[in-house]
């Protein structure tokens, strides 16, 4: 798809609002429907077809392979540290009462928050983490090259 001029503006004048809406999405999950895991795929769907259109090389270039895994990790970090915080404080795993026991009805929406913000950094980062394993064609314990790669069902 790399020689297709049309494929290419299409993608590259979609991607930011393809962003926007996952952010948007991401903001408003705990008010609507969505939240970390659709805004997560969203961000990465917007990736994924910029590496598809251009190749994959171009898109590791935009979000390298050592970015990725570092947000994978963070998300879980922030996912996870959200609960132990409160399990620190002598309340139960995501008992958000914990970030402000004067007002839990106040500390619901941060600890949602974070918790969403968790999930969508690592569904996002998974996701492109899995493209640009398919993509390289790499097989566990092997090095990664980063080279680009044309997709297998080209038309």
């Amino acid at each position: 798809m790399k020689d297709n001029v049309l494929m290419r503006v299409a993608a590259r004048w979609n991607m930011p609002f393809l962003i926007i809406f996952a952010l948007y999405t991401q903001t408003h999950g705990e008010l609507g429907p969505g939240g970390g895991f659709q805004a997560g795929v969203m961000i990465a769907a917007a990736f994924i077809v910029y590496g598809m259109v251009f190749g994959a090389a171009d898109m590791q270039r935009i979000v390298p392979r050592w970015l990725t895994d570092i947000l994978a990790a963070l998300g879980v970090l922030i996912y996870a540290g959200t609960g132990i915080y409160c399990l620190t404080q002598g309340y139960a795993f995501l008992d958000y009462t914990a970030i402000i026991p004067s007002n839990p009805g106040g500390a619901e929406p941060w600890g949602m928050v974070s918790v969403e913000w968790g999930v969508g950094i690592t569904v996002a980062s998974v996701m492109m983490t899995i493209f640009n394993e398919i993509t390289e064609g790499t097989l566990p314990g092997q090095e990664h090259e980063s080279h680009d790669t044309e997709m297998v069902g080209k038309a």
